[in-house]
């Protein structure tokens, strides 16, 4: 007897867009990752689930589309912003869609996975002393700006409020609904402060009883790729000093140990700077634990390990 046959009709509502596939990512419990920890609940939002690979899709999105709004971003200019490489990679892959052209400065030290991509996506890329890091992509990407300012759309993340709306429309609610609204502790480390500074607005508009916490690099000097140290770098206008609850210093080496420790106890191959974000979870939810108190933490698995994976610290 023959079996049916199966017929996929993709004509109805089962595709969709590339760029509507962005957010609603799904919500992982790291159950390994907690066990030593009682009453402890430790989530990490897969934003490399995104189909640019990372959380600044988000951002990156709703950037172009409010230049496209405002008249700013037109067929005859082309996009230019600095970046350490996420946020240039979904500028990229948004601008391809939408039919723009890119020109991106990035730290000369910037992952070989990193420009790769961006080469791929036919960006013109600006390489940038190493040693300054974003702050110094930064400052070439202001000065190429000033030399032909109507020849480009400048959206700078850093400045752009564009940046963290994105998070208080989509990344917090999403976070609300998926931990039905159980959650105690959000924590994010920061580059332009767009992810912390959107969600926990929502947050503490939404659940007023969440408590917020930022983290950041413990040094000026330091290898978590894309994020800031505040006290000692051009700080982004967006970022609002008054809305951490408390923050948590990161060392390097220590988010390598939790990527490499994600890896093999998770199945989650993350980035660097989500495995700082995972420390500075678990450092919220031991100090929970001392204190003999219950906790549901969420922070954000920024990106997916591919664009690291020429790293050394695997090695270790």
């Amino acid at each position: 007897m023959a079996l049916p046959v199966t017929v996929l009709d993709f004509s109805r509502s089962h595709a969709t867009s590339l760029l509507a596939s962005i957010g609603n990512t799904p919500l992982i419990r790291m159950d390994r990752i907690a066990a030593d920890l009682p009453g402890i609940e430790i989530y990490g939002k897969a934003e490399f689930f995104n189909p640019g690979g990372s959380v600044k899709d988000r951002p990156a999105l709703n950037m172009i589309l409010d230049g496209e709004r405002t008249g700013r971003l037109t067929k005859d200019r082309i996009l230019l912003d600095s970046t350490s490489g996420n946020t240039g990679i979904a500028y990229a892959m948004v601008c391809s869609a939408r039919g723009y052209r890119v020109k991106l400065c990035l730290p000369r030290n910037a992952s070989e996975e990193r420009k790769r991509i961006l080469k791929a996506f036919g960006v013109d890329v600006v390489l940038t002393d190493p040693a300054e890091g974003s702050d110094g992509a930064i400052r070439e990407c202001r000065k190429i700006y000033e030399t032909n300012p109507d020849l480009y759309f400048y959206p700078d993340q850093y400045s752009n409020p564009a940046n963290w709306k994105a998070h208080f429309e989509t990344t917090a609610p999403e976070i609300i609904r998926q931990t039905e609204g159980r959650i105690t502790h959000f924590v994010a480390a920061m580059g332009t402060s767009g992810t912390f500074v959107g969600t926990t607005r929502r947050l503490k508009r939404d659940l007023p009883h969440v408590q917020c916490i930022s983290a950041q690099p413990a040094t000026g000097f330091h290898g978590l790729e894309g994020l800031k140290h505040m006290p000692t770098a051009i700080v982004p206008a967006i970022y609002d000093d008054t809305l951490a609850d408390d923050n948590i210093w990161l060392d390097t080496e220590d988010a390598y140990v939790m990527v490499r420790r994600l890896a093999r106890e998770e199945g989650l191959l993350v980035g660097i700077s989500a495995g700082g974000n995972v420390v500075a979870a678990r450092k919220i939810g031991r100090e929970l634990a001392r204190r003999g108190e219950t906790g549901v933490i969420v922070t954000v698995l920024c990106d997916g390990a591919s664009k690291y994976l020429s790293e050394p610290f695997w090695d270790n």
